[in-house]
Parts: C-alpha cells; structure tokens; sequence
C-alpha cells in the first residue's frame, strides 16, 4: 500500500451537504493581486474621467507645455477661445502659420521671414527652373517692396529699374504690407510672360508703371574688360557661391593681359553668401589682419582673419554705390580699414546683419537674422552704410523716371513725362529747347532727328520703337561716360605713378 493510498483512507469523509456560509472557492495568490491591482486602476481610471469630464468636473488637464513655458499660456487661450467659440470652422494650420508670421512680423526686421509649406515649395521650383523672373534685389521698406538693386544685364536692368525704387503694385495688385517672399511670388513667373509693376521713384515723383518681359536671370556674376593704360575693370553683380571661382579667372586673364592695376566694381550688387565675401576680401588683405567680425547676441565677436593664400599685388580702387549691400560692404569694410584700399562713388545701402535659414519638419522654412558683423575696426554700418574715401554722385541723367512706350507723346501735350523725355534727349546730344512739360516745336524736331538716326518713321511722336531708342542711347551714355569708374581709374593710375 503506497503512501497515497493510505493518507486516503485515514481522511476523513467530506459530508454530503455544507452550509452556504461556509462556501469558498481556491485562487491562486498571484493571480488574487493580478485582479486586487487591475480593479485599483480602473476605479482610478473612473474616478479622474468623472472628476475631469463630468459637470462637476474638480480637475484641469494641464498641457505640460504650460507648465514649462508660461510666457505660450495667452497664446494658449486665444487658440482654444477661437477654435471653440469662432462662428465657423478654422484651419489649424492656417492659424498656425498666422501666428508664426505674426511673431516675425512683430520683429519689425525686413531681413527675417517664414514661408508656409505650399510658398516654400512654390519658391523652390521657381529657384530651379532655371533662374527666370525679372533680375532684381529686393527688401521690405515703408509697407512696400523696394528694389536693393537689379541683376546686371536683366530684364530689370534693362527696363531701367533702379536702387531704391519702391514697387508699389504688381499686375495692378497692391502689394503693400507683403513681405519679400509673397512679393516674390507675385513678381517671378515664366520666361517670356510679362509682368506690369506700379513704381515710385523719389518723393516728388508721380507712380508709372513698367512692363517687364520675364527671362533667364544671368547666371555669370563677374564681368571683366582691360581699360587704358592696362587697368582691369571688373564688375562682380552678386556673390553666389560660384563667384569666387569666376573672379580667379577674370584674375588670371586680366593678368595675362598685362594688368598693371584694378578697379573692383560692387556697384548694384546686393550681397549673397557670407563664405563668398570672406573668401574675396581675403585676396586683398595681409594674412594675419582681420577680414570681418560676426557677433551673436550675448557673445564676443568672433574674428575672421585673413590667410596667406593668392593676393592681388597691383594697386586697387572699389567702386560702391547706394545698391552695395550686405556682401558687398563686407568687401568695402576690409578693403577699406585692412588694406588702405580707396573707395569711389557715393555711400552703399546699410546692411549688417546675418540670416540663418532653417527647414522645419513640415517642409516650411524659418529665415530669422542670428548675428550681425562688423567692420575690421569693429563698426556696425546697419543702415548707416559705408562712406566712399572719394565722393562721385552719379548724374542727374542716370536718375530719370522710365517712360512707357506705348504712351504717346506729340506736339501741344503737357506733362511731367514729357519733362523727362527733354532731359534724356538733352543727355545723349539733341537740343529738345526749354526743359519743362511742354511738348512744343523744339521738341518736335528734336524727336524727328532722333528717329532719322534710328532709322524710323520721322514723324515727331515720342512713342513704342522712338522711345525705346531712347532709353537705349541714354544707357549706352551711363555706360560710356561713368563719372564714377573714371574717377576710380584715375585713383588706381595715380597710384602707380601714371
């Protein structure tokens, strides 16, 4: 008999019936705290639901992000005051975007920006499609767009758009309170379509529009031709990150041309990237002296001195004027207090500050101004500019208004348009009588000769093919007879001994 058996039979018999109350069923410990745990979470579970979404609700869920950052709880409120209580329906994303925009509006800095995902895409296919638009630099300046300068040989060069021009409506649309980036979705567009912009010029000057047939926007940004006497005149229109490259080799030709001196012409270039600026002033500076500072907010600057890589060893002038931006003033800056090199023309635009772009993650991008820089003196020149060492104004000519072709102009009218016209053919060497606004019989003549020079119909009336011409011959005048290029050859000249 095994052991079982026997404990079996020494049990005592179990009774047929047992009172309810002494009824119990087995369970194991591990799974009897299992079931005591799981009912201590869901009553909790009940309890903060009712206290928190009940009508006697005791509790507020807190968004950590309050808790963290105080200084977001009135932005807070005003979004779930909207999204509860605004009559119709919101985009979240819209709204959003607003507020981002709102904050850096409220910067009030013309160089900051945010594009939404749709306007950053759409800047980005227009970017690579081939460089096509009108040609121009512009800002953000008195509710409006203005023109910091036109691309060399651009549409906007060509239709005679210049620094500091406001642009005041595009294709009839006003564009006042815009930023930069929406403006400029307005204003790029397809090679060969045409764009109608409302211009101010100056303070007296009444609004006139400007037809500009969209193009390919030059990509070559250094242009150089060899003057008398074996002095280079080389002309950079923006600093991209090819032009650096492109200089060395207008460098090389030049001085396989026998460049005996130089003249350097930023005129009308608005800037570009940092890298680029740092790496051309370094051809022009002592290794060892200081090209530029940037400064960050609460930080020292930082310096930026100069290598010992290629110099250029022949005396050297820089040309700047009012459309001389960002990189450019860089240049101007080292040049001028790093190397003692002289500059000629008249006072660049003022702009010194950094901007940093960043992509967010839903494809729209963030442009903010991080740091500013400083001269190698330490000089901020943010909207002051850089004086030139010799002064050069350009002429009055060069300042004129631009005349609409299809507008015509004949004997007996009056208008200010018509007071422009007489002072560009007084320019280019025809005798229009008395400058004013009437369009009188000397005038006549001097629009007949005009047109027998170009070979078209003399028939006296300033208008499409006539005016055109004009405007052609007082271009190739600025471009031939340039006080300020003159003056700065003439500086290089006398520093050779010549």
């Amino acid at each position: 008999m095994d052991e079982n058996e026997q404990q079996g039979q020494n049990r005592s018999p179990e009774p047929e019936h047992q009172p309810a109350h002494n009824r119990y069923f087995k369970i194991k410990p591990f799974s009897f705290v299992m079931l005591i745990f799981t009912l201590v979470i869901l009553t909790a579970g009940i309890t903060f639901f009712a206290l928190t979404f009940g009508e006697d609700k005791v509790v507020e869920v807190v968004n950590p992000q309050k808790t963290d950052r105080q200084e977001f709880q009135k932005l807070y409120d005003a979004y779930d005051e909207i999204k509860k209580n605004y009559y119709e329906d919101i985009d979240t994303k819209v709204v959003l975007d607003g507020a981002i925009n709102g904050m850096v509006d409220s910067l009030d800095d013309p160089y900051s920006d945010y594009l939404n995902t749709e306007e950053t895409e759409h800047l980005m296919e227009n970017i690579s499609s081939s460089f096509q638009g009108i040609g121009a630099e512009i800002q953000e300046a008195d509710s409006y767009i203005k023109i910091v300068s036109p691309i060399k040989n651009s549409p906007a060069e060509k239709e005679g758009l210049l620094p500091n021009d406001l642009i005041q409506a595009v294709d009839g649309k006003s564009i006042q309170g815009m930023s930069s980036s929406e403006a400029v979705l307005l204003i790029r567009g397809e090679k060969g379509t045409t764009v109608t912009l409302t211009i101010k010029r100056g303070d007296k000057g009444e609004p006139f529009e400007v037809k500009i047939k969209r193009d390919d926007i030059p990509i070559e940004t250094v242009y150089a031709e060899m003057l008398d006497g074996n002095i280079a005149h080389i002309r950079m229109t923006t600093f991209s990150e090819h032009t650096y490259d492109e200089l060395l080799t207008a460098l090389d030709d030049m001085e396989a041309k026998g460049m005996k001196g130089l003249v350097l012409d930023v005129r009308q270039n608005p800037g570009g990237v940092l890298d680029g600026a740092l790496k051309i002033s370094d051809l022009f500076v002592e290794k060892g002296k200081t090209v530029l500072q940037t400064q960050e907010k609460g930080k020292k600057p930082v310096l930026y001195p100069a290598s010992g890589e290629r110099k250029i060893d022949v005396p050297v002038a820089l040309v700047i004027d009012d459309g001389s931006a960002s990189a450019s003033e860089i240049l101007a800056g080292a040049l001028k207090e790093s190397s003692d090199i002289p500059l000629v023309g008249i006072k660049t635009f003022g702009k010194g500050t950094v901007q940093s772009p960043m992509d967010m993650k839903d494809g729209s991008n963030l442009k903010i101004t991080t740091a500013k820089w400083l001269t190698p003196d330490g000089n901020w020149i943010h909207k002051k500019g850089i004086e030139p060492d010799v002064k050069v104004d350009y002429p009055t000519y060069a300042m004129l208004p631009f005349l609409d072709p299809s507008e015509k102009m004949k004997e007996g009218q009056v208008s200010t348009n018509t007071e422009a016209a007489k002072e560009m053919l007084k320019a280019v060497g025809y005798d229009p009588g008395e400058i004013g606004g009437l369009f009188d019989a000397a005038m006549t003549d001097a629009v007949k000769k005009l047109q027998t020079d170009l070979k078209l119909e003399a028939d006296g009336v300033l208008t499409g093919d006539t005016t055109i011409g004009l405007m052609n011959k007082l271009r190739e005048k600025i471009e031939k007879d340039d006080p300020q290029l003159l003056k700065a050859k003439e500086v290089v000249l006398k520093k050779i001994g010549k």
